[in-house]
């Protein structure tokens, strides 16, 4: 019976992957993460670390070794994904350590070490680096702390209070300018300890030319010059600067924690018919839940009530209600809408479809994009080298040409100031964060900066026909009975040797089998004939349920002739053999996705072209194809498809779209793989990208959000860049000074930053 590649016994899996329980089946690149003192049980299928991190293994991060114990915490006052590298340099410092990785879109650090003793000092070398670090337990009580209000943290007093000293030595300053001198080196010392105390750790840490550093040096050159009002407006503009990023990056983070936020923290379990509040923790698989109008689903579960409509809009952004029905899954984070439901659970504690869905963020957040690693690497050796130039013009024209020391060191200053990488740096970071979330709210989940890269760029897709392009629900339209068979007789057969089959042709002729009440005989030695068929033995004779295109031997023409009848209507069909002899056809038809023409239609209008890859017979795939307008490939075996994508991925950057097991390998072959999101697991964890609620229409807005991201992106490399040339060569010519430097810095950051979230609003 198999007679198109996206079906060949691959056993396609019906149940959507987002309702997966089992965390390695799930995501087998996501490691259980164990706390500091508890040893990875022995043969569990999450017990041996890769020490790929969490997050699966970077492009340019080979996995380093095996892990005892891993531990996460979460870590407060990130302002920039630099901040999370300071972190991994100071943490990696340490003789124990396996891999560290921090997740600047969750604020997650996640560790492997091999001693238990290592957690206290990880914590510690945290702190010293700056942070504040909390363990798991620690996080959740403080984020149910009362914030304090914006003025009364720490970092808005700390500018507060350097303003207003700045404001009385200026009006001090109008009556008695030695007074108001020393007033501004008083609030240039007070603004200084801080940022020179951050410099100091963070060198001790394995930071030496961190922002911290610069501005200490500036500020100190500042005041041996005299320049105490500059040093002063130098320190207040930095902090003011860090206040914005920190805000920016907050902003960015918005998409990942109100995801986090979806899950209610407590639910009403029903104990011995009462009700019992229960904190969402202690919630198991098989517990009955009760959730009433307004109230979101705490965890995966089964609907035990006849029907009910939720409100699914926060994970699909779909607007309107789903209705769903007795036995349907439906997923942590849905808000009920019409009645009180009962649920039955069937997601342990941190595997529900928000927690996977973080994971794959957190996997991404570790992939970063081709243009991110080079900056990142860039940033390494430019602060250095910029010092390198910053002294070189401080000391050359006085040495060599006798110009005044106190010019040249100014300048020199200046110079070092603007040629801080803060702001191309985050450049990319920002829109591609910016860029993740919002995919994720809109139920595209994009895995990293490369993957987001390549989307970008994709110029053809290619599709899986089954369950991508259509319903993949074939249903029995025609037995074709031949030899004096009756079609009751033929149904009878075929049906017993695809018996016990997960093929969806085969299920669905079974399913037909038992809608008309026929009952199937034993069938003894079923064999799978890969890419052909099956056969099987019932009594004394012998069935073969072959493919048209597989049959060695030559067929009447009037079997031919009802075959390329069936075929060109679309339908895919298989002949009935018992011993040599044909003894009929059967005949499937699978229907198009509602939203199949859309999509397709969409991709067209932004120049993309498109292919469906599929094992069905020509005929039938040129009915499908031509309804879509799109070109096709068929009669494909398995390895056939793998080398089309190949081939095709030499001459243009080709997105492969499918959701089977089978469809994998050509997934990876494609410049960038995207699953449907009620495909297989294997087909998720395959692709670079997934929609997670199987909307097809989704996948022109996630190109031309990725479009979206790179243009942002190169917009912000511009800025960056341009600003700084500008005042480069402005610092050096002595028209601008320090507290324009500074400017130029802070103003760059905030300028790309600010640029990187309008993505959060894109609307295609």
């Amino acid at each position: 019976m198999c007679t198109k590649h996206e079906g060949c016994r691959s056993e396609k899996s019906a149940a959507p992957a987002i309702q997966s329980v089992s965390c390695c089946a799930a995501s087998p690149k996501i490691q259980s993460i164990h706390p500091a003192g508890v040893r990875a049980s022995e043969g569990s299928c999450c017990s041996s670390d890769t020490g790929s991190g969490p997050d699966g293994p970077d492009e340019d991060d080979p996995a380093k070794g095996t892990s005892t114990y891993k531990q996460s915490w979460r870590v407060a006052g990130m302002d920039c994904p630099s901040c999370a590298r300071k972190i991994e340099t100071a943490v990696n410092q340490l003789s124990d350590i396996v891999d560290a990785r921090v997740l600047f879109a969750t604020e997650k650090l996640v560790v492997q070490f091999n001693s238990a003793a290592t957690a206290t000092a990880i914590e510690q070398a945290v702190t010293n680096t700056g942070f504040k670090i909390y363990s798991d337990q620690a996080a959740s009580t403080a984020e149910q702390t009362p914030p304090r209000h914006p003025l009364l943290e720490t970092e808005t007093l700390r500018i507060i209070v350097l303003a207003a000293l700045m404001a009385v030595g200026a009006l001090v300053s109008l009556w008695s300018a030695e007074s108001g001198h020393w007033i501004f080196v008083v609030s240039c010392l007070a603004g200084l300890i801080p940022i020179a105390s951050k410099a100091w750790k963070l060198a001790k840490s394995g930071t030496p030319f961190a922002i911290e550093t610069l501005m200490t040096v500036a500020a100190l050159g500042a005041l041996y010059l005299g320049e105490t009002v500059e040093a002063a407006m130098v320190l207040l503009l930095f902090l003011i600067g860090e206040r914005l990023e920190a805000f920016a990056a907050s902003k960015a983070r918005s998409g990942v924690q109100s995801l986090m936020e979806l899950v209610p923290e407590t639910a009403v379990r029903l104990v011995s018919g009462q009700r019992v509040e229960v904190p969402v923790s202690t919630l198991n698989p098989g517990d009955i839940v009760e959730v009433a109008p307004g109230g979101r689903l705490p965890a995966d579960g089964v609907l035990l009530e006849r029907a009910a409509s939720l409100d699914e809009s926060a994970l699909t952004g779909e607007s309107l209600p789903v209705d769903h029905h007795q036995g349907d899954q439906l997923v942590a984070g849905a808000v009920v809408v019409d009645r009180v439901i009962q649920l039955k659970i069937t997601s342990r504690q941190g595997e529900n479809a928000i927690d996977r869905i973080l994971h794959l963020i957190e996997e991404a957040d570790a992939r970063k994009a081709p243009m991110e690693r080079f900056l990142d690497q860039f940033s390494r050796w430019y602060t250095p080298l910029m010092m390198v130039v910053a002294l070189l013009v401080v000391t050359v024209p006085p040495l060599l040409f006798a110009q005044p020391w106190e010019t040249w060191v100014y300048r020199g200053l200046a110079m070092l100031l603007i040629a801080c990488p803060c702001a191309l740096v985050i450049s990319t970071p920002a829109a591609i964060t910016s860029g993740l979330a919002a995919g994720a709210r809109r139920g595209a989940l994009i895995k990293g900066g490369a993957a987001l890269e390549q989307l970008g760029r994709i110029q053809t897709v290619a599709f899986d026909k089954t369950g991508t392009l259509t319903q993949g629900k074939p249903q029995v339209t025609d037995l074709v009975a031949f030899s004096g068979w009756s079609e009751a007789r033929l149904l009878t057969v075929t049906a017993a040797i695809e018996q016990g089959s997960r093929h969806p042709l085969a299920m669905s002729l079974v399913d037909t089998a038992q809608q008309r009440g026929v009952v199937l005989p034993p069938a003894e030695d079923k064999q799978a004939l890969v890419g052909r068929g099956v056969s099987g033995r019932i009594g004394e004779q012998q069935y073969r349920v072959l493919a048209p295109s597989k049959i060695d031997v030559t067929l009447e023409a009037s079997v031919a002739q009802s075959i390329a009848t069936l075929e060109a209507q679309g339908k895919t069909v298989v002949v009935a053999f018992e011993d040599e002899r044909v003894i009929g056809l059967v005949a499937w038809q699978d229907t198009l996705r509602d939203d199949a023409q859309q999509a397709i239609a969409d991709l067209h209008r932004m120049g993309i072209t498109t292919t469906m890859l599929t094992g069905d017979n020509p005929r039938s795939a040129a009915a499908i194809a031509s309804q879509l307008n799109m070109d096709f490939e068929a009669s494909l075996m398995p390895e056939d498809k793998v080398e089309f994508v190949r081939q095709l991925a030499q001459q243009h950057h080709v997105a492969m779209v499918g959701d089977g097991i089978n469809d994998a390998p050509a997934m990876k072959e494609a410049n960038i793989g995207i699953a449907m999101g009620g495909g297989t697991d294997v087909a998720l964890e395959t692709a670079d990208a997934a929609i997670t609620h199987n909307r097809l229409t989704e996948l022109a807005s996630m190109i031309a959000l990725s479009r979206a991201t790179l243009s942002n992106i190169r917009q912000n490399v511009t800025i960056a860049l341009g600003l700084k040339g500008i005042f480069l060569v402005t610092s050096l010519l002595g028209v601008t000074g320090l507290w324009v430097a500074v400017l130029a810095d802070s103003g760059a950051t905030a300028l790309v930053t600010l640029n990187a979230l309008r993505l959060l609003k894109f609307k295609k």
